[in-house]
């Protein structure tokens, strides 16, 4: 009898166990069916790649219908919202910072303030899109004032920028945390990306789109709709080339008809100078710069030519002044006795920033897509 009770509970003893086995393998089996197994190179591809698409769509590229980054948008929109226009008293940048942050771009307000600064810059945008009141920077480099200080209203032509917005002309998304909806794009009557040009780097390419002249443009788009094929060669004798808010010179053709026709093309921007004498035998000379390239800082270029002149890389120069005032740039360069300005302002166009390579690159969003375009494409859309 006392055989039988202990081989049945060895029987009862493994049952036990094999349950026991089961219940852990099925454990094991739950276990891995709640946490999947993912390689960390997959992993790490995939977010990249999802952060290089929000950037390039959603923060560095110009839309090409309406020339303007989603930042520049919200902007412009909060200010409409607000009855900011131009023939209306100025207003606070403060509060138009904070109603865009609070409801449309939830950022740091500097990122959102130094836009705004940026297109009320008429040495920055050709066409300036918002009006300031203040001190909002300087050719030379230094900041804007605060924005508690600073006040704004829209530029006449923003305002046509948002011309029947409220009139179902655009498509509309949910802001970030879909209590309210903001335009896609703005329905502008003006050809914005070509007019102010747009600067951006995103994650494995990047847009330098330069600015145009209104007429030359609105003329090239009154061609295109005359004749929808018309060549690129004809509207680039409508659109000979950009126009900088800075002025300057841009030096050589083939640079610009490869970026009109391919995208992308290399010119070369030239400071405009003039040659004056100084006392009356000729004896000696001065360069006097009136222009500068575009997105030059006009203090920096002074201390790099004075840096030269001290350094004994430039010799000839007895004296370097900025008279520059509200009416333009003059920046002057007196000579020594004898020497010739020719070619010392050779010397200075190699050695310093008054000639300068813009590469320019015209890069936009197309249909949730960055595209390459030539000239006639962004006119076209």
């Amino acid at each position: 009898m006392s055989n039988g009770n202990d081989n049945n509970n060895d029987n009862e003893t493994n049952d036990l166990s094999q349950n026991d086995k089961n219940r852990d393998l099925a454990n094991d089996q739950t276990d891995d069916q709640a946490v999947p197994s993912i390689l960390i190179q997959e992993e790490m591809k995939n977010c990249y790649l999802d952060y290089a698409i929000s950037v390039i769509i959603g923060r560095a590229l110009p839309d090409v219908r309406d020339g303007l980054k989603p930042v520049h948008k919200r902007i412009l929109y909060a200010m409409h919202q607000l009855n900011n226009y131009h023939n209306r008293p100025f207003m606070k940048s403060a509060k138009i910072v904070g109603k865009v942050i609070a409801e449309f771009h939830p950022h740091g307000d500097s990122s959102v303030y130094g836009t705004m600064v940026r297109l009320a810059q008429d040495f920055s945008m050709r066409y300036i899109l918002i009006e300031g009141q203040g001190n909002f920077g300087s050719i030379d480099g230094d900041n804007a004032a605060a924005m508690r200080y600073t006040e704004v209203r829209m530029a006449r032509m923003c305002e046509e920028m948002l011309v029947d917005i409220d009139k179902e002309t655009v498509d509309w998304r949910p802001n970030y945390d879909e209590s309210i909806e903001e335009p896609i794009v703005l329905p502008t009557r003006i050809p914005n990306l070509l007019i102010n040009g747009s600067t951006g780097i995103a994650v494995g390419m990047a847009t330098n789109i330069p600015p145009h002249n209104l007429s030359e443009v609105m003329s090239g788009l009154m061609a295109l709709i005359d004749d929808p094929e018309i060549s690129i060669d004809s509207l680039t004798k409508i659109i000979p080339g950009p126009d900088f808010p800075t002025a300057g010179t841009i030096h050589g053709v083939e640079g610009i008809r490869s970026a009109y026709r391919t995208g992308k093309g290399i010119i070369q921007i030239r400071a405009k100078t003039e040659i004056e004498n100084i006392d009356k035998s000729g004896s000696r000379e001065r360069i006097v710069i009136t222009e500068l390239p575009y997105q030059i800082i006009k203090a920096r270029l002074i201390e790099k030519i004075a840096y030269l002149v001290g350094h004994k890389e430039i010799e000839g120069i007895s004296d370097i002044r900025d008279e520059s005032n509200r009416l333009g740039i003059r920046v002057v360069i007196d000579l020594k006795r004898g020497e010739d300005a020719n070619v010392i302002l050779k010397r200075l166009m190699k050695h310093t920033q008054l000639q300068i390579s813009y590469g320019i690159i015209f890069l936009a969003i197309n249909n949730n897509r960055p595209r390459l375009m030539n000239i006639k494409e962004l006119l076209q859309l």
